[in-house]
C-alpha cells in the first residue's frame, strides 16, 4: 500500500465563518494560498505565535492528501503554502498545476 496517498495535513479553519486560513503572497494580487501545516503542533503554534489574541477563533482541522485539490477548487485557492517553520514562518509556495 502506498502511505503517501495517506498522508495527512493540518489547516487552520475559522470558526465562525467556516474559511480556511489563507496566504496571499502579494498583496496587489489576489492570488490566495491555502496554509498548511506538517503536524498539528505545527498549526498551534503559528497561532499561538503569530495572532494570539485570535487563536480561539480557529481550530486546527486535518486533512488528506487527496482532499487537497477538492479544497483549492472549492475554495478558488491558486494553490498551498507549505508551513515550513511556523515561528519565523517560513512558507513555501506551490501553484497549481492545469
Amino acid at each position: 500500500m502506498n502511505t503517501a496517498l495517506y498522508y495527512t495535513y493540518y489547516t487552520l479553519r475559522s470558526r465562525a465563518d467556516g474559511n480556511y486560513l489563507a496566504a496571499q503572497p502579494d498583496p496587489d494580487a489576489t492570488q490566495r494560498y491555502l496554509l498548511l501545516f506538517p503536524e498539528h503542533y505545527d498549526a498551534l503554534s503559528y497561532l499561538n505565535t503569530h495572532a494570539q489574541a485570535a487563536a480561539s477563533k480557529f481550530s486546527v482541522e486535518s486533512i488528506g492528501k487527496s482532499q487537497i485539490r477538492g479544497i483549492l477548487d472549492r475554495w478558488q485557492y491558486q494553490g498551498i503554502g507549505m508551513v515550513q517553520d511556523p515561528l519565523i514562518p517560513r512558507i513555501e509556495f506551490m501553484s497549481l498545476a492545469g
